[in-house]
């Protein structure tokens, strides 16, 4: 879970899913913060009325950031300790380091190590691709690593035990899943896109969290025949929570999980997302999309003529049912 300070998007949706009436206790679990962290964030920031709004309460947040940031004005006042804290940074030494090291030679606390963090991410964010760890600090609370990697193991089922037929595109019904993140970080298009025949879907979601993406997943592969629904593979970003079993329940497809930073595992997708993007660019907001103009893109997408296809496109494929030039009849009936 999550420790860091809210962001500005965190809050609004935090303020959002207040307002659906979700208690703190889900609040936490669908933001990935610490049940201490969501009541510690209304009683700081909530109005004098007693509700929580994000604009004010993010405006209360900064006011305080601001008033605490005297501990980092004896780096940003004094060149030669900024200055010899930044070349070491860039000689990959971390804040511990530079501060134990200005103690061993001053024989006296020169500057601490969370005034330096303090310093970086205030004041010089740019450096903080110094840092080793550049996520955020995070408690581990029991157990050895080696025991959480098993646990985790143990709870997803990776992207090499599938069968050999997703591997061979020979067969309708292996989907590969994942989100398109809008310039606001906050709404996502998810995406949803077939091996065989490239046959893809998209859904704005103006809120992301496990328990939406679950319920927009049953809803969007409800209307699929059970016979083109065999594998189901997403990324392993958090957007989709951890329960895999149950949402292997709800879409009625086993589910699996790409190694991390193993983007080109579900090369499909990643594709089908590039094409998408000529629609809807990097750092576009998503605020004032609807669906409608996203099933538009889709639309354009799934009927525009694929070389792999034979110069078919994936609504011939998928939906006509149109076999591709040099393979066999594709196999759609339920294997299991």
């Amino acid at each position: 879970m999550s420790h860091i300070q809210f962001t500005h998007s965190e809050r609004i949706s935090f303020a959002t899913l207040l307002r659906a009436g979700m208690i703190n206790a889900d609040c936490a679990r669908e933001l990935g913060k610490d049940r201490s962290a969501i009541g510690r964030e209304i009683g700081l920031n909530k109005d004098d009325d007693g509700i929580y709004r994000a604009g004010h309460a993010h405006a209360r947040a900064m006011a305080r950031r601001k008033a605490g940031k005297h501990a980092s004005q004896k780096i940003a006042n004094d060149r030669k300790l900024r200055r010899h804290i930044i070349r070491k940074l860039k000689h990959h030494w971390s804040p511990e380091q530079i501060a134990g090291r200005l103690k061993l030679a001053h024989k006296a606390t020169i500057v601490s190590h969370e005034t330096i963090y303090v310093w970086i991410y205030e004041a010089r964010p740019h450096l903080k691709k110094y840092l080793r760890c550049t996520k955020g600090q995070y408690r581990r609370k029991r157990g050895t690593k080696a025991r959480e990697d098993t646990r985790d193991r143990a709870k997803v089922k990776r992207i090499d035990e599938r069968p050999t037929a997703v591997d061979l595109r020979s067969r309708i019904g292996d989907w590969e899943g994942d989100t398109v993140i809008g310039g606001e970080k906050t709404a996502r298009i998810v995406t949803n896109v077939d091996r065989y025949s490239g046959y893809g879907f998209g859904d704005l979601m103006h809120i992301v969290s496990a328990l939406i993406m679950h319920e927009t997943l049953e809803k969007r592969f409800a209307a699929i025949p059970r016979r083109k629904r065999h594998t189901y593979t997403y990324d392993n970003g958090t957007e989709l929570g951890e329960d895999d079993a149950g949402l292997e329940q709800k879409i009625r497809m086993d589910v699996y999980r790409a190694y991390p930073y193993h983007s080109w595992e579900r090369g499909t997708n990643e594709n089908w997302n590039g094409l998408l993007r000529e629609f809807f660019p990097k750092k576009m907001c998503f605020a004032t999309l609807t669906q409608a103009d996203v099933d538009r893109a889709v639309a354009l997408i799934n009927h525009r003529p694929r070389k792999r296809l034979g110069y078919l496109t994936p609504y011939e494929v998928f939906v006509l049912g149109k076999v591709p030039p040099g393979r066999e009849k594709v196999i759609c009936c339920d294997s299991r």
